[in-house]
């Protein structure tokens, strides 16, 4: 089905839009351009859609706005926002109702006329997803790069190709209830991570499942071999498996060896992991997973061209700035203890540590351990800051003072303070382990600002 003829089947159909934030908003435009009656439904009211607002005013939309914004919702067809459970009340009495409860990605599977290739994962998301599309633009193919990077694609399908690719990252929030089958899907890993939104653990777990369950035969599933989570999805599909791993070989995808080599299944010396330019382990792990989603599309020598030129993505271990020998890093991609404790895991020196912000309902107790291993001045803010605190004191590897404590209210304060405790040959590392929203908007917002106060830094 085209993009027109979806929207033609639309058209006479009430249809609302939950959500005008930045991510939904070529969606409403696509669907007021063709001439569909839409409702919009905010929890924002009117000004914060500022100029968008005044943009849509001529094709008259309905609009639901305020604390109110779910009540009474009536509609043929609702799309939803990632960030709202779909098992919320509102969503549960609408679809008894008879409402079809879908998403713009949703939609998108259905309409997209080229090969998919999708990721999800606790950690690492994004760069193996930006990985991915840079192996294939290097090895001569279209790529259209989407989902929860990139660019909404749903008004772009009808300018794909069937010899295009489509990349595209995809959240728990995404998954949740979305039925997708993507030609290869590949699963990072999976540790406790939104559980301010989702009820369990185990229902993020089911979200993540979400990505292969659906997948047709022939389909490839590349999972995280260490992982166990990830490990026993294999047992629940009929797809053709890749594994990677650090720890041990495999039957098929890639592996790295005791000596440091990426090994393809059955032994053959891909490259040394030591000649990946982005650092640490988990980017070996993140490698290894791209070169296993696009094995067979491209060569090894895009492979080894791929891994020691990528600079990596920003707000992931970015160097900023180094200032009378201290390196300032951005890692504010960092909103979990498990990707913070990645991070910390890639320098052989102890670190000043920045973080803190809003949690996610994970526990800090094992960051607690990694802390004491690798900082040796930790500067902490916001809502989380004490919560991080007792985590280090109460790690059996705290001694006083090791590491050195601090709490700031400020977040300039915070980094200004760290800076002034560096000296030549430290590193100051901004990875708060916790999600931006008790004072960002989001995670590039907070990596944006630390850069611009280290940049300023005399």
């Amino acid at each position: 089905m085209s993009l027109n003829k979806y929207f033609s089947d639309l058209r006479g159909k009430r249809v609302a839009v939950i959500g005008a934030g930045v991510s939904n908003r070529p969606l409403i435009r696509l669907l007021l351009t063709s001439g569909i009656d839409v409702t919009i439904c905010d929890k924002s009211g009117i000004e914060a859609m500022g100029d968008f607002y005044r943009e849509i005013t001529p094709f008259h939309p309905s609009l639901c706005l305020g604390d109110t914004y779910l009540n009474d919702l009536d509609a043929d067809v609702v799309f939803r926002t990632p960030g709202i459970h779909p098992n919320t009340p509102a969503f549960v009495k609408a679809r008894e109702k008879g409402t079809l409860i879908t998403s713009e990605m949703e939609v998108f599977f259905s309409l997209c006329p080229c090969r998919t290739i999708a990721v999800t994962g606790s950690d690492g998301k994004t760069t193996t997803t930006t990985l991915i599309s840079e192996l294939l633009k290097t090895g001569g193919y279209h790529v259209w790069l989407g989902g929860n990077i990139g660019t909404p694609l749903l008004a772009e399908t009808d300018a794909m190709a069937p010899t295009d690719v489509a990349v595209l990252e995809l959240s728990s929030f995404q998954l949740h209830s979305m039925s997708c089958s993507p030609d290869v899907a590949v699963v990072t890993n999976v540790s406790p991570n939104h559980l301010d939104v989702h009820p369990t653990y185990q229902d993020y777990i089911d979200a993540k499942k979400q990505i292969f369950r659906n997948q047709k035969p022939g389909a490839r599933l590349v999972l995280n071999r260490d992982n166990e989570v990830t490990a026993s999805f294999a047992a629940e599909t009929t797809s053709e498996i890749y594994w990677f791993s650090r720890r041990q070989t495999v039957d098929r995808g890639f592996w790295t060896d005791a000596d440091g080599m990426i090994r393809r299944a059955g032994g053959q010396i891909v490259m040394p992991a030591s000649d990946i330019r982005i650092p640490g382990v988990h980017n070996t792990e993140n490698m290894m997973a791209a070169f296993a989603a696009v094995d067979g599309l491209v060569g090894e020598d895009v492979f080894r061209s791929v891994a020691r030129n990528f600079p990596g993505v920003p707000h992931r271990l970015e160097t900023v700035r180094v200032l009378r020998g201290v390196t300032y890093i951005n890692d504010s991609i960092a909103s979990s203890p498990s990707r913070t404790a990645a991070g910390l895991s890639c320098f052989k020196e102890k670190v000043i540590l920045i973080a803190g912000g809003k949690d996610k309902g994970v526990p800090f107790d094992s960051l607690g351990d990694d802390i004491c291993r690798h900082v040796k001045s930790l500067y902490l803010t916001g809502w989380t800051a004490e919560k991080l605190k007792d985590a280090a004191m109460n790690s059996p590897l705290y001694a006083p003072g090791k590491p050195d404590i601090h709490v700031i209210d400020g977040f300039r304060d915070t980094v200004e303070a760290a800076a002034r405790r560096a000296e030549a040959g430290d590193i100051v590392l901004l990875s708060p382990a916790c999600t931006s929203f008790d004072r960002f908007k989001n995670f590039e917002e907070r990596g944006k600002t630390f850069r611009k106060i280290v940049e300023g830094l005399e």
